[in-house]
């Protein structure tokens, strides 16, 4: 099966990672049909585009569900550290991590590929640049203070 490109913002970032904006029931089974056993999801069940019981739908299709509700105005070091032991739990197992538009996830996995991976610094920037610079609180999240000015709600 090929991937759901047409999920918003999708990206594979290897052949265990895949990452996106807020993905459909639909969308659950192609991407759990790819082989991927667990979801994290750093959105908030509260907005309007979250499935109404996702974490269901995940267990439905005997995937696991990790729900690090991570509130766009206030990214903390407690969202990132959890974020990071639930990966170390995974291991090598496939997964996907997804937000409402894959701007949250880009930034954790900026840091987890700086921080714990130990991923070049340009590699890991341009695959979070593939999907926006953040701005404001998002710059000061992942140690960027050049570029703190900038809007940390980019425009869509």
């Amino acid at each position: 099966m090929s991937d759901p490109d047409h999920i918003r913002n999708w990206r594979r970032l290897s052949d265990r990672l895949t990452t996106s904006g807020q993905p459909t029931e639909d969308d659950l089974k192609q991407i759990e049909a790819l082989g991927v056993k667990h979801v994290i999801n750093l959105a908030l069940h509260t907005h309007e585009d979250a499935l109404p019981d996702e974490a269901a739908s995940v267990s439905d299709l005997d995937m696991t569900y990790v729900h690090i509700p991570v509130e766009f105005d206030n990214p903390t070091e407690a969202h990132f550290t959890r974020f990071c032991a639930v990966m170390a739990d995974i291991g090598d197992r496939p997964v996907h991590v997804h937000c409402i538009l894959n701007y949250r996830v880009s930034a954790f996995l900026y840091r987890y590929n700086r921080e714990v991976l130990g991923v070049k610094e340009d590699e890991a920037r341009a695959a979070m640049e593939a999907i926006w610079r953040p701005g404001g609180v998002w710059a000061k999240f992942i140690g960027d203070d050049s570029a703190e000015h900038l809007p940390h709600r980019p425009t869509l």
